[in-house]
């Protein structure tokens, strides 16, 4: 069909699409219905005039084509093989699937978690046997990899995996069976999560076509525990078995540390690998681009933060380091809160679990402060004009009366002398309770490195007022107990461990 084909059908398609889309309602036949024999003046004469009209229109477009100017069909760049712009593209590919790892094929899921314990470097799991775990515990009973410890409890186990995660640095490690099992962990796990310490638990389940259904020992230990974990999740197949206990381990150390859960139903752990499975996997160490682009841009803010932080420093009077766990959350947080401590000669306090991270025999030391601490630590934190909050977050046993809490501080800040500086990884815990004056996000050690060259050199000389205050109030409120009657009195602890820290001194 050429253009002016195309151009004459235009005015009949319109002359049909003016016609009525829809009649009403009479007792009249239909159009249909009238005989085709029988002839209508009225239709006739109508039919004449829409002839009339598709003529005289066809006429006029006949014109209008002709003056029209005339291009070729198709135009000369349809479809045109232009090598330039072809050169360029590329081939379809097919689908490229991932690289798969071959080396559980076989191993049944008992095997895949022990083959997982030794890639992650566990030397010890804590933890209680029982039916729905019993998979697992076949597969590790001749391991000679890695030590088990049974406790009496698995609550027990979960606060043994503790100490040990807070005495090596590494995560701990407590498996459990279903139901009470499970359950007997919420407190070690809730402790874990408020104390920062890495713990990874994994719990029996039933199998997973009896999920929901009441079995014996069952209980969503996944909605039980998620306000007390930092992640959980229940494995389905035994394919993701391997991605989910990688997950497991970096999430519980990545950050601020804290409890994950892992639930291995039966049927998962007694199943069989018959197929590889995909090497790569989303982890918390792979950001997405906006992640990046967000931490880029909170580096700015921080740098920022670091330096007016530097700048309250280096004006202050009366200066006092509140640390917490925080600084022990990496081996060189302690000797860097020491570089601290003696180049701006500020006395340092710290929380309960944060001891061991400043040298207590230090003379600038004012140990612990709060409600079991010592009178001359809580009496600086009231009296200081600078708080620098290492790593702890504020708790009530430190502050109490939060109203009341630091008066000298807040009146250093409204005069743009000093104030409360927060250092902690979690923003969360950031003004939680304490208002801020300047606060400063990510690891503690790792933004003590960015501090310490912008401070400038004190010596004692330079706080004497203050160091023989506290000096003062330590020769006033010294640690003191009642001593045993006599001889043949029964020891009291406090001389037990006086004793035995003289002995370790």
């Amino acid at each position: 069909m050429n253009a002016a084909t195309m151009l004459s059908a235009q005015p009949a398609k319109k002359a049909i699409q003016s016609l009525p889309r829809a009649r009403r309602f009479s007792s009249t036949p239909a159009p249909a219905a009238v005989s085709p024999y029988k002839r209508n003046t009225q239709s006739q004469a109508q039919q004449s005039t829409r002839r009339n009209v598709s003529a005289s229109s066809k006429q006029s477009a006949q014109a209008q084509a002709a003056t029209a100017p005339q291009r070729a069909v198709p135009s000369p760049a349809f479809n045109r093989d232009d090598q330039n712009r072809m050169r360029d593209v590329q081939p379809l590919q097919p689908f490229r699937q991932p690289e798969m790892d071959h080396s559980f094929v076989g191993m049944k899921g008992g095997e895949i978690f022990h083959e997982m314990m030794l890639r992650q470097g566990v030397k010890h799991v804590f933890g209680y046997p029982g039916g729905a775990i019993l998979p697992v515990f076949d597969a590790i009973y001749n391991s000679k990899n890695f030590e088990f410890i049974l406790p009496r409890h698995e609550q027990g186990a979960g606060h043994m995996a503790e100490g040990y995660a807070r005495a090596t640095g590494k995560p701990g490690v407590v498996l459990v069976t279903s139901g009470p099992g499970a359950t007997n962990t919420i407190t070690p796990m809730q402790d874990a999560l408020m104390d920062g310490t890495p713990l990874v638990v994994f719990s029996g389940q039933v199998v997973t076509s009896a999920l929901g259904s009441d079995a014996f020992q069952e209980a969503d230990i996944v909605g039980i525990s998620r306000a007390c974990t930092k992640w959980n999740v229940m494995v389905k197949t035994i394919s993701e078995l391997p991605r989910r206990i990688n997950e497991a381990f970096e999430i519980a150390t990545s950050g601020r540390p804290g409890p994950v859960l892992v639930d291995l139903p039966k049927d998962v752990t007694a199943g069989t690998l018959t197929r590889p499975i995909p090497m790569t996997s989303t982890l918390p160490n792979h950001p997405s681009a906006a992640t990046m682009a967000a931490r880029e841009l909170s580096m700015k803010q921080r740098d920022h933060s670091i330096q007016r932080a530097a700048e309250l420093i280096n004006v202050s009077k009366k200066p006092v380091i509140y640390a917490g766990q925080g600084v022990l959350g990496h081996p060189d947080g302690p000797k860097m809160l020491k570089e601290l401590s003696e180049k701006s000669q500020i006395p340092v306090t710290t929380t309960l679990q944060g001891l061991g991270g400043y040298d207590e025999l230090d003379e600038k030391s004012l140990h612990m402060l709060g409600m079991h601490g010592s009178a001359y630590a809580n009496m600086s934190m009231q009296e200081a004009d600078l708080i620098l909050a290492l790593g702890a977050r504020f708790d009530d046993r430190i502050t109490g009366s939060v109203p009341r809490f630091a008066p000298q501080a807040r009146k250093a800040a409204d005069e743009g002398r000093g104030g409360i500086v927060h250092f902690d990884i979690m923003p969360k815990n950031i003004n939680k309770v304490v208002q801020a004056t300047e606060a400063v996000e990510g690891d503690v050690t790792a933004n003590l490195g960015l501090l310490l060259p912008r401070l400038e050199a004190r010596t004692r000389d330079d706080r004497k007022e203050w160091f023989d205050q506290i000096k003062a109030w330590k020769e006033r409120f010294p640690w003191a107990y009642e001593k045993e009657d006599g001889p043949h009195s029964l020891i009291k602890p406090q001389t037990a461990i006086s004793m035995l820290s003289d002995l370790t001194a």
